[in-house]
């Protein structure tokens, strides 16, 4: 079995490109030597009715080079995000509980720092030294809620 999350959004590139950096994966390819997705949706035989005026032009799913992760497709819907997700990413990069927790502000800071110049939004910094904890709960550019641990 294989998992592939797909996210509902708006502006399926701009939430590649977000995602390829906040994920260090990569916009999937299209297969079997298509020049696009929309090329290969035309030959499998989908409706252009169903191919929205720019739809496939470009990727809109991201891979895990290494093949570890699951496939992210971005999805475009015409409603908006409207409430607080029931699901969310953590992006582990402090290192664990083994790791002295200066250490893992540090790395959770830089990435922070990283990601809301590829426009993350900070919601709240959860800092809890008596708990050993540091994480930053941020958005991405459509307001998914995601944690930076």
């Amino acid at each position: 079995m294989t998992v592939q999350l797909t996210i509902d959004c708006s502006d399926p590139q701009r939430m590649v490109a977000f995602w390829t950096e906040a994920l260090g994966y990569v916009p999937e390819p299209p297969p079997g030597g298509h020049a696009t997705w929309r090329a290969y949706w035309e030959a499998m035989g989908v409706p252009e009715e169903e191919l929205p005026p720019g739809a496939g032009d470009v990727p809109e799913s991201i891979i895990d080079p290494s093949g570890r992760g699951p496939r992210v497709w971005f999805q475009q819907v015409p409603e908006p995000k409207v409430t607080k997700n029931r699901w969310h990413f953590d992006l582990n990069v402090g290192g664990g509980r083994d790791v002295p927790l200066d250490v893992r502000t540090l790395r959770v800071n830089a990435t922070v720092e990283r990601l809301v110049k590829a426009g993350a939004t900070v919601l709240r910094i959860k800092d809890e030294p008596d708990m050993q904890f540091y994480a930053a709960a941020l958005q991405d550019p459509e307001g998914n809620e995601f944690d930076v641990v």
